[in-house]
């Protein structure tokens, strides 16, 4: 395999399993980003940012060797969804409608970093834990005034990426005036390893399936409300904030997993819809410096992970003689992505509008919409397996 240096900018999940496969595949592979902070969350503490992994995505991260090193304990499977309208309409997803045994896995950030930095480190993989400052020709350089040569620079370093911005590399980005406020809840109903989301009109709230702690059942909120309720929410004093959130959630979800208390400090980010022109000669982008979706359907990480699957591929089949910086090789990369990329932020964005629409004619259809949706076990069973990757 060539000896060409390939520089990992990130060192989140993408970055880290950008760096171990890469590793596992025979090249020539450096990490650049800080290293994981503390101790990640143990017992009945959960990290608070949480992951649906599809079946595509928990295949590849079996194919690196780290699924397996996971604690079973911490991972939830989703084996329904229910998805609720604004005026009755609701559409009810089973694993078995598609001979699946689950639908997703919820898996915390923290557990998936773990897994993968430890990978990493059995790899021996020089890990320069410093941040990327700025490129020069094929040398990227560090705040500490490095200079890293490489053949191939990935950018894995977030939706603000510097990789992406020093490389000039085309990107767009529209913000939706909306935050996700997440939190994990006490819930006193079980969950039943259901993933459950509501459309309100002006928000959508999400609760996914977490495991039972010593205080029962568990569950973890998203919520993606208007800019100004969610400051107005997170500038709340903490028990007016747990009180609030007891009864918007309450009267939202109709009872449907009893009384939910948050259990965790919540925190909140700006929702955006991303995209950018993925590569330039020498610099490939993954995930969040490549794109962000809207997070209502859960698939920003697996869209992530999908980039770094097809990158590893391009690279591996790549002819001998092109170099891995070859602009002809990543934007085969590029093209290859292109399409489930743009399926996914239009039939989020096309949710979100849908479901923002507060026009009367508009109501009423979506919600005949979703009542025909679940009456029709062929097109179940394709969301399922849009769901699945």
């Amino acid at each position: 395999m060539s000896k060409q240096e390939i520089l990992v900018c990130g060192s989140g999940i993408a970055g880290l399993a950008t760096a171990l496969g890469l590793a596992r595949n025979g090249f020539n592979v450096s990490l650049l980003g800080p290293a994981p902070a503390g101790p990640v969350a143990g017992g009945d503490d959960y990290h608070p940012r949480v992951y649906a992994i599809s079946l595509a995505s928990r295949r590849f991260l079996e194919s690196l060797g780290v699924w397996r090193l996971m604690d079973a304990r911490r991972v939830t499977a989703v084996e329904a969804m229910e998805v609720l309208g604004d005026a009755g309409g609701a559409v009810n997803l089973h694993a078995w409608q598609a001979t699946h045994d689950t639908l997703a896995w919820i898996i915390e950030s923290g557990e998936m970093e773990r897994v993968l930095g430890q990978a990493v480190q059995v790899y021996g993989l020089r890990w320069w834990h410093e941040q990327f400052s700025h490129m020069e020709g094929r040398v990227a350089c560090t705040d500490s005034g490095r200079r890293l040569p490489f053949d191939l620079l990935v950018g894995a370093d977030g939706a603000r990426s510097p990789v992406r911005r020093s490389a000039g590399i085309f990107h767009e980005s529209r913000p939706y005036g909306d935050t996700g406020v997440v939190v994990h809840l006490d819930a006193e109903l079980p969950h039943q390893n259901t993933a459950i989301q509501w459309f309100t009109g002006d928000s959508i709230l999400a609760l996914l399936p977490l495991p039972d702690t010593a205080g029962g059942h568990q569950v973890s909120m998203v919520w993606s409300m208007p800019e100004r309720a969610a400051a107005d929410f997170m500038a709340m004093a903490p028990q007016a904030r747990a009180e609030f959130l007891e009864n918007r959630l309450s009267a939202t979800t109709g009872g449907r997993l009893g009384r939910l208390r948050p259990r965790s400090t919540p925190f909140a980010f700006p929702l955006f819809l991303d995209r950018s022109g993925m590569v330039a000669p020498g610099v490939a982008l993954v995930s969040d410096a490549a794109h962000r979706v809207h997070p209502l359907a859960g698939q920003g990480l697996n869209l992530g992970l999908g980039d770094v699957q097809e990158l590893l591929r391009v690279l591996v089949a790549k002819e001998s003689y092109r170099e891995v910086g070859d602009e002809r090789v990543l934007n085969r990369y590029r093209r290859a992505r292109a399409q489930p990329l743009l399926a996914m932020s239009m039939a989020t964005d096309g949710l979100h509008r849908l479901f923002a629409a507060r026009a009367a004619p508009v109501v009423a259809l979506r919600n005949l919409g979703m009542q025909a949706v679940d009456r029709l076990p062929a097109v179940k069973r394709f969301l399922i397996g849009g769901a699945a990757g």
